[in-house]
């Protein structure tokens, strides 16, 4: 055997561990050129391995990206270095593209620099998720404290408004009819904040998504989305949802409702509904060990012209509304039921249109034995 047969060998076992890392990994030559890429970095920077050893590194990268100057530091200090929270949005890479970057010498190769990227768009949506919740149970206490607040006021005062009509003359009977109006209004709102108050556990069981996809669409159709094309892309194989089926019509009906408000008028709107199969998405329990698999993926889809980037980070939380007689409740509500599910939501959106997804839980009776729903089958 000869001197080259154990590196080589090394070389191929590295390479198979790094292509397993679902991350962006690459390593930059001293001539600032990408000499190894693995399957994340190629999908990252949106070309072949091939093409990238071809291209110095800042040919992929926006002038004056920190990821260049990080790279030159690590080469002269021989150290690793890590960077957090680093824009390296581009035309080729993408929009929104925020990042942790991990850079190290590679003392094997003079000059050379390994880089590990690590995507911060799901961390980030994971900890606005725990704040909407946060803001969701701070709206319980309030919905508690209106309904007995303010709506045995209300209901006296709507009586008397109608004792008052019946013996004020025409012209008054318009100030009435405003009051009782008015008192119906606010007693509707808080009936819409006690769903927030309601902390009885849910009963769940496996539901087939499927059926209430196709029962949310039925409902469109036949009303707020009667002219608006929905069109499907679903995967036949999902395994049942745990949760309550009412509630989950609740949350596609809101989406689907928001998303045909977003269209208009617009005859070209479209809006998608689509099911996946997401495998290795797993998150930590805060305060806890454990982690949670989150391997059904549904998305509501739209062609409209996008979430507002001032209310997109605030999009979940209570009171936040873009239309003007909406209360700002619908996707708070949407937020508390996919959160007491187990699940998250997120949205993503630009100018060509948003995309509402939600994570959630399997119900895992349905898989065979032996079956991880993050990897399939125990080895």
């Amino acid at each position: 055997m000869s001197a080259e047969t154990p590196r080589r060998g090394a070389f191929d076992a590295a390479g198979i561990v790094l292509n397993s890392i679902r991350h962006p990994v690459i390593m930059v030559g001293a001539d600032n050129r990408i000499s190894f890429a693995n399957g994340d970095a190629e999908d990252f920077f949106r070309a072949s391995a091939k093409f990238m050893s071809r291209n110095e590194l800042g040919h992929f990268l926006p002038f004056g990206s920190p990821l260049l100057t990080l790279v030159d530091q690590v080469r002269e200090r021989r150290a690793p270095v890590n960077e957090y929270r680093v824009d390296v949005s581009s035309p080729r890479i993408g929009p929104d593209k925020e990042v942790d970057i991990y850079v190290a010498p590679v003392i094997e190769e003079p000059g050379s620099v390994a880089v590990m990227l690590q995507e911060r768009s799901m961390a980030d949506k994971i900890d606005r998720q725990m704040t909407h919740r946060g803001a969701a149970r701070s709206v319980t206490g309030l919905a508690a404290m209106l309904a007995h607040e303010i709506k045995n006021p209300l209901s006296g005062i709507r009586g008397a408004a109608q004792l008052l009509e019946s013996v004020v003359g025409d012209e008054d009977r318009t100030l009435t009819r405003l009051i009782m109006d008015e008192t119906d209004r606010i007693v509707s709102l808080v009936d819409r904040m006690e769903v927030f108050s309601d902390e009885r556990p849910i009963e769940r069981q496996p539901v087939n998504i499927h059926v209430v996809l196709d029962r949310v669409k039925a409902i469109a159709r036949n009303g707020f989305a009667s002219r608006i094309r929905i069109v499907e892309d679903y995967d036949p194989s999902l395994p049942p949802v745990f949760g309550n089926r009412d509630q989950l019509v609740q949350v596609f009906l809101n989406l689907v409702k928001n998303a045909a408000e977003a269209i208009g008028a617009d005859p070209a709107g479209e809006i998608k509904l689509s099911t996946a199969f997401r495998p290795g998405i797993r998150l930590a329990v805060p305060g806890t060990a454990d982690r949670v698999s989150l391997p059904l993926e549904f998305c509501v889809q739209d062609n409209g012209p996008g979430v507002s980037p001032d209310i997109k980070p605030i999009l979940f939380d209570p009171f936040i509304t873009t239309k003007q007689n909406g209360s700002g409740l619908g996707l708070a509500l949407v937020s508390k039921i996919v959160g007491e599910h187990g699940g998250v939501i997120e949205c993503d959106s630009s100018a060509r249109g948003t995309v509402f997804r939600i994570l959630m839980p399997a119900w895992k009776d349905d898989f065979p034995p032996g079956y991880d729903p993050d990897g399939g089958f125990e080895r």
